[in-house]
């Protein structure tokens, strides 16, 4: 994508207003959205504006962006993100923007770039000597069968050829544009082939009125033709019943077989009936099982004989890091330290104002609960704990080493310390 931006400050207006006739429709455009969505009408806003400037100046952007109650920037950022928006000052009677995407390329478009660069200038985006007349390439314009193409404001040229281009810029050169009648160039209608319609040239086969008007006059031309059939010679009687309806296909093409698709027996529901004791004779019967053959693996699958029952094993490195939750179940059954130990953290009588433990990370309402029945209600007390305490809370709660990798301690002085606004300072972050 090209870098799009704004047009020099000397050429920039100072200001910007609608006029009274786009001031209506700008609040026309606004209404169409919902309260609170108001800001989704720059884009037609936009559109007005450069309508009546000729191209979309800075003032706009930042008029529009001001009306709508949004950042000037953002209103910046639309108008250069499409490039149907001039943020140039282009020609006053005429801005020719030239199809270049592969279509028109291959029907010419190349040349009528050159007519461009001849009569107007040989680079895009600027204007003539007189200030009427600019160019730009653009990408596809939505005509390709009609290439190569242009587009004068909001009308499209189709079917050119660099002669007629020419004509079509002397017209707007001279004031007389609105003479020139858009569409294709070349007398063709629409998109249609340029040797005329080779197909649906008429409306029989689309219009079921059309039809039906049709089958009914084939009706009627039948029954009047009845009484002239009955008085016509015999020999002529087959000919005429031939042409008046259609043969059916006799039975002679039905094919005879006896394959099961065609059997009647094997229809739901069927007609054919048949005993259930032949039917079980003809069924086949189910292999036996074999629980070996069960629990093999097929060779050509897994390339090995591999049984599919009791527990697989995974080998694993040595060294392999274990989390200490990942541990042998008998870490996890140690015997917790008894109350009684001498590193249990002194408890005290619930006081009146208990703190949130559940600010230290780590700590749930459950783990909260417990350490309430220990006697500790305040960050205070767990910001004192020495290291015999806080391994004997890490073995009570069998946390094995969550509290130091968690540093309790340390979250605890910062709350006893400041509460949250000094939990931030220290951590860069709210509690959880």
């Amino acid at each position: 994508m090209s870098v799009r931006r704004l047009a020099e400050a000397s050429v920039q207006p100072a200001s910007f207003a609608f006029n009274r006739a786009n001031a209506a429709a700008a609040k026309q455009w606004i209404k169409k959205y919902p309260k609170g969505r108001e800001q989704s009408a720059i884009i037609p806003l936009l559109m007005l504006a450069q309508e009546q400037e000729g191209w979309v100046t800075k003032a706009a952007i930042e008029t529009i962006s001001d009306m709508l109650g949004m950042p000037r920037i953002r209103g910046l950022e639309v108008a250069t993100f499409y490039t149907q928006y001039q943020l140039n000052p282009v020609g006053t009677r005429a801005h020719i923007q030239v199809c270049g995407t592969t279509p028109c390329m291959l029907r010419g478009s190349e040349a009528l770039m050159d007519v461009c660069r001849s009569k107007i200038h040989h680079d895009q985006f600027h204007t003539n000597d007189k200030g009427t007349l600019s160019w730009e390439e653009v990408e596809c314009l939505g005509a390709c069968v009609n290439a190569p193409m242009v587009m004068i404001f909001k009308d499209t040229f189709e079917d050119l050829t660099p002669e007629r281009l020419a004509e079509i810029i002397d017209l707007y050169e001279s004031g007389k544009g609105a003479s020139v009648a858009p569409g294709p160039q070349n007398g063709r209608t629409g998109s249609e082939p340029a040797s005329g319609l080779t197909t649906l040239k008429s409306e029989k086969a689309i219009l079921k009125s059309t039809r039906d008007k049709e089958a009914k006059a084939a009706t009627k031309a039948a029954k009047d033709a009845a009484p002239v059939a009955a008085t016509a010679p015999a020999a002529a009687a087959p000919a005429a019943q031939a042409s008046a309806a259609p043969v059916a296909p006799s039975n002679a093409g039905k094919p005879k077989t006896d394959a099961p698709e065609t059997s009647p027996a094997l229809k739901t529901p069927s007609k054919t009936k048949v005993a259930p004791a032949a039917e079980k004779a003809a069924s086949v019967s189910a292999p036996l099982h074999s629980a070996a053959n069960a629990n093999t693996a097929a060779p050509e699958v897994e390339q090995v004989s591999k049984q599919r029952n009791g527990p697989k094993t995974k080998a694993e490195p040595a060294a392999a890091y274990k989390a200490p939750e990942a541990k042998a179940p008998a870490a996890k059954a140690a015997a917790k330290p008894s109350l009684e130990d001498k590193n249990r953290p002194a408890g005290i009588a619930k006081p009146a104002l208990v703190d949130d433990l559940k600010l230290i990370s780590g700590v749930g309402p459950k783990i909260e609960g417990i350490l309430h029945t220990l006697g500790i209600f305040t960050f205070a007390q767990v910001a004192a704990w020495k290291k015999a305490e806080r391994e004997w809370v890490d073995g009570y709660l069998s946390f094995q080493g969550r509290i130091e990798r968690d540093d309790w301690v340390k979250q605890a002085k910062a709350l006893a310390k400041g509460g949250v606004a000094e939990y931030i300072r220290v951590f860069g972050k709210k509690p959880v």
